[in-house]
């Protein structure tokens, strides 16, 4: 049984391993976005509420909605620092808000139940080879 414990903590670190790369990999991406396009991007984990914010990353999720409802799409972003939640209202689809597609960020920084938030914000798609 103690083979168990150690294949656990094994397992364990290899999966944070994987995803401290992954987060490295957003956060380089996404500084040599910010270099290349020189747009003064901040990074997520330095925003807080109420500042005025342009960051550059990676949607993860995104989720939409039916015609029925009007709750709008929701997104969530990560520079590779942190995550915020990007809220589009009255909308039920926006083309090119995919997971996976890169994409820089404008607007207000929300705080709601905990997490970071930019409600309606500006946004710009890179394109798909970037």
């Amino acid at each position: 049984m103690a083979n168990t414990g150690l294949l656990k903590r094994l397992g364990k670190m290899l999966t944070e391993d994987l995803e401290n790369v992954e987060d490295e990999r957003v956060q380089r991406e996404s500084a040599a976005a910010n270099a290349e396009r020189a747009t003064g991007a901040q990074c997520a984990r330095d925003c807080s509420r109420g500042d005025e914010a342009v960051m550059i990353g990676e949607l993860r999720a995104v989720e939409t909605c039916s015609r029925n409802t009007n709750s709008g799409v929701r997104a969530e972003f990560f520079d590779g620092t942190d995550t915020v939640l990007l809220k589009w209202m009255g909308r039920n689809r926006i083309p090119g808000i995919e997971p996976g597609r890169r994409i820089t960020v404008r607007g207000r920084v929300a705080n709601a139940d905990g997490m970071k938030v930019v409600y309606n914000p500006e946004y710009e798609l890179h394109a798909v080879d970037e």
